[in-house]
């Protein structure tokens, strides 16, 4: 996709692999996290000087934490039509997305990556159960974290960093407890009116 467009959007979950993934793909290319505060906010406040910095060839990690930014790079992908120039990643797939779209529409190829299949960890020799006991993403089979620890983490950085950046919620507690029984009925008819009422929200 880099060869045929001038911007490539990979959006997935959070420790899918879309960095390792990245840096693999494009080993040449220079890399910048906005996750890093004091990138953050350099590229927040001075977004020429940032680009100036970080102008072609380079992979922005988590993208959508500065949004303004894209912007800029229509005008950098406008003056230059050379395919490849800015490698985007972002794990909140709806916010990057949107941004992208209506910045650089027709610009950019968007992306997604999602954690492994069954065929890919087909090489692991354990049952189908133990696979979904498990879980698919690459982080916790990379360093053989045990399940219940990697999610437990995981879930937390969720709610945390993720959903308070996406919505104003309330009540932490009861988003937890409803997103725990979505995922204890995963593969069920979904009752809205039951999950509202186990919950206790209206």
């Amino acid at each position: 996709m880099s060869r045929m467009f001038r911007v490539v959007s990979l959006t997935g979950p959070r420790q899918a692999g879309k960095t390792t993934l990245c840096k693999l793909a494009f080993p040449e290319y220079r890399y910048v996290s906005l996750e890093d505060p004091d990138m953050r906010a350099y590229a927040r406040d001075d977004p020429r000087a940032f680009l100036n910095e970080y102008r072609s060839k380079v992979i922005i990690d988590e993208a959508q934490r500065v949004p303004e930014i894209l912007s800029y790079i229509q005008t950098i992908v406008d003056e230059d039509a050379e395919n490849g120039q800015f490698i985007l990643t972002g794990s909140h797939q709806l916010a990057l997305s949107q941004a992208v779209s209506q910045s650089l529409a027709g610009r950019a190829a968007l992306l997604t990556l999602l954690p492994l299949s069954f065929v890919e960890l087909e090489s692991a020799k354990v049952s189908m159960e133990q696979d979904l006991l498990n879980g698919f993403m690459p982080g916790r089979h990379a360093q053989n974290i045990p399940a219940p620890d990697f999610y437990r983490s995981y879930f937390q950085t969720y709610i945390e960093r993720d959903v308070r950046l996406l919505v104003q919620l309330k009540d932490f507690v009861k988003f937890e407890n409803f997103v725990r029984l979505c995922a204890g009925r995963v593969g069920q008819l979904l009752n809205k009116s039951s999950l509202a009422n186990v919950v206790g929200v209206s």
